[in-house]
């Protein structure tokens, strides 16, 4: 007969709930001073541990780079033989450790302390060589770990606790959306970070044509951009209309003098635009809501020029969803 393990699995799970609402309760103002030390920190963040702890302090490391903050995961035992020397007494050292008292970590903490390199130390025990010698103390619950042995909950802690610095050092510094694209330009999440301006088509490829153009001339335009769209403008340059291709067969259905009409009589004034900042997944959604193919761009600076065209096919080519 199989053995269903899932009273293990929720076992394990409470256990490493019941050590997150210990963490919540043990926030204080360290929390707020290690968060502005680290915001405004001018060189990098060096985090380090040893064992599961070191593996948890990797992770925060790369979190802490991908939302501004340049961070790197310092090797325990690497450090006693010349790794040391890639601390420098502008950056910030993070050292984890469930016991704080890890061998491993005693040489950093003594060259931390002679160099004086801001030490902040996320601990469980505050009678520890690391808790008595960080200079901010961040200090996580004792906890059960499953299987009584085995770093789980005391791990899942940690790792909470980084997410928690990371995001907040994100939020004090103001990174948002646009930053994280720089930063993420690949795979799936880069496509959903695109913004109208990455994607958008420029100079030459937009199909403009004046008001007073007649449309004989316009269609010209019309069949060599091989948008299906016109971008009208008048004398200033700021766009007043668009027509579409759907637009002029309806106006020649009705109008057989199509060819000798103005521009400015077939076209639909005020066209859909978006910021070019904005992302190109809204852009999308602005299309299909109002059931258009193509927006013109602007610069917030000048909402009524136009500086690019975006077609839903080169939304679709982009991945964007």
């Amino acid at each position: 007969m199989k053995k269903n393990f899932i009273k293990i699995a929720k076992d394990v799970i409470n256990l490493e709930i019941s050590g997150l609402i210990k963490l919540k309760k043990t926030l204080n103002n360290s929390f707020n001073k290690a968060v502005n030390e680290i915001a405004k920190c001018q060189s990098k963040v060096i985090l380090c541990g040893v064992g599961k702890s070191g593996l948890i302090a990797s992770k925060i490391a790369a979190t802490f780079s991908s939302v501004g903050t340049p961070a790197f995961f310092l090797s325990a035992s690497n450090s006693s033989h010349g790794d040391l020397g890639s601390i420098t007494k502008k950056d910030i050292l993070i050292l984890i450790s469930y016991s704080g008292e890890t061998n491993e970590l005693r040489n950093i903490i003594q060259y931390a302390n002679r160099n004086k390199v801001l030490l902040i130390g996320i601990v469980s025990k505050k009678d520890s060589i690391l808790h008595k010698a960080s200079d901010i103390r961040l200090l996580t619950p004792q906890v059960k770990e499953s299987g009584g042995i085995v770093p789980t909950s005391s791990t899942s802690v940690q790792l909470a606790l980084g997410d928690a610095l990371a995001i907040s050092v994100m939020k004090q510094k103001k990174f948002n959306k646009l930053d994280f694209k720089k930063l993420h330009p690949a795979g799936a999440l880069g496509a959903k970070l695109k913004t109208v301006e990455d994607i958008m088509l420029t100079g030459k490829k937009i199909p403009f044509v004046k008001e007073d153009l007649k449309m004989k001339n316009a269609l010209k335009i019309l069949s060599d951009k091989k948008l299906g769209i016109l971008i009208v403008q008048n004398k200033k340059k700021q766009t007043t209309g668009i027509i579409t291709d759907g637009q002029i067969r309806r106006f020649n259905q009705k109008n057989p003098n199509l060819l000798t009409t103005k521009v400015s009589k077939v076209m639909t004034k005020n066209p859909i635009s978006v910021e070019k900042n904005d992302l190109a997944a809204r852009a999308l959604s602005v299309m299909n809501n109002r059931k258009i193919t193509s927006l013109c761009v602007f610069d917030k600076k000048n909402k009524n020029k136009t500086i690019g065209v975006l077609h839903v096919h080169t939304i679709l080519q982009s991945n964007v969803s």
